[in-house]
């Protein structure tokens, strides 16, 4: 039975992906463990800016390479069940970049993206950026670029042999970055926030 209204879900139920396709409304949502987190409205056009800039060089740069890169909405379900060992955990991260094809299917991605970026909104709340860290990072997420468009700055995450986050050297809207995963991509960050 389909779902119509965000109403009828529970913000303090359990749900797994199954669940989670039988929502059929408006809002955006995603499952953090199976707990329901309704996503803010459209983002503003700075975000989208930045999004798109982010995108486009991504996108350039791996092109004619395996690599797929997506921008939300994309679902992504990332590798973490519940105590029954179904998947419980789908986000939308604003961009997503797989290299392993094999991932990917009609609805999404089915693991863990390597490289994943997400933008901060005023919308975002804390515990939102909290707990998607602990997912990403739980999950495999090879590297993180957290974006602060108020600040100018991102915060990039790479994952250690530990399976542990380590977070690099900050960036301001004036610096290079460079990702681990493809070394030889580098984007003008000036460009970037000068949106």
């Amino acid at each position: 039975m389909n779902i119509t209204s965000i109403d009828q879900i529970n913000p303090n139920g359990s749900y797994t992906y199954q669940d989670y396709l039988t929502w059929d409304f408006p809002q955006r949502m995603e499952l953090y463990r199976g707990k329901p987190f309704e996503l803010s409205p459209a983002p503003n056009r700075r975000h989208q800016d930045i999004s798109t800039e982010l995108f486009g060089n991504l996108y350039n740069h791996l092109r004619d390479g395996p690599y797929k890169v997506y921008a939300a909405p994309f679902d992504v379900r990332l590798p973490i069940t519940n105590k029954k060992g179904q998947p419980d955990t789908v986000v939308q991260p604003d961009l997503s970049v797989v290299c392993d094809e094999s991932k990917l299917d009609k609805q999404g991605c089915n693991g863990a993206p390597d490289l994943v970026v997400e933008i901060l909104s005023p919308g975002n709340p804390s515990r939102e950026m909290r707990e998607k860290f602990d997912l990403y990072e739980e999950a495999g997420v090879q590297e993180y670029w957290l974006v602060q468009p108020e600040g100018e700055m991102v915060n990039v995450y790479i994952l250690n042999e530990e399976g542990k986050f380590i977070g690099l050297r900050p960036l301001d809207g004036i610096g290079q970055l460079t990702s681990t995963i493809f070394p030889d991509l580098t984007i003008d960050l000036s460009k970037v926030f000068a949106q």
